[in-house]
Parts: C-alpha cells; sequence; structure tokens
C-alpha cells in the first residue's frame, strides 16, 4: 500500500514513516510537474531504507 501511495502521492510516505520535514521538501518537489518523478524515486528509496531499518530493529529484539 505504502509503494502505491509512493508513486502517487510521493510526499506522504515521509509522513507515514516519520520523516515530516523530508515530506515537506518532497512536497514543494512534486509541486513542480518535472519534480513528480524524483519526488517518487526518493519515496521510493526511503520507504525501502524504512523498511529495511525495520528488519534489522527485528532481529536485534531477537537477539538480546
Amino acid at each position: 500500500m505504502r509503494l502505491l501511495l509512493a508513486l502517487l502521492l510521493p510526499f506522504s510516505v515521509f509522513f507515514t514513516i516519520g520523516r515530516p520535514f523530508s515530506g515537506l521538501l518532497c512536497l514543494l518537489l512534486q509541486i513542480t510537474l518535472i519534480g513528480w518523478i524524483p519526488a517518487a524515486i526518493w519515496a521510493v528509496y526511503a520507504l525501502s531504507q524504512y523498511k529495511t531499518d525495520q528488519k534489522i530493529e527485528k532481529v536485534l529484539k531477537q537477539r538480546g
């Protein structure tokens, strides 16, 4: 669901993963039509990093 959101409304993904300042910057980039593609790429990348961080935290909690 977040991946679809990252493609359609890139700025909103940053708010769902707890990065509101990046969300505002992404919104400014997204306002321009040509900036929509870089904003979507940035949102997908940030989402993948967020998922990786969650997996690492889960493994660390299981170990200790």
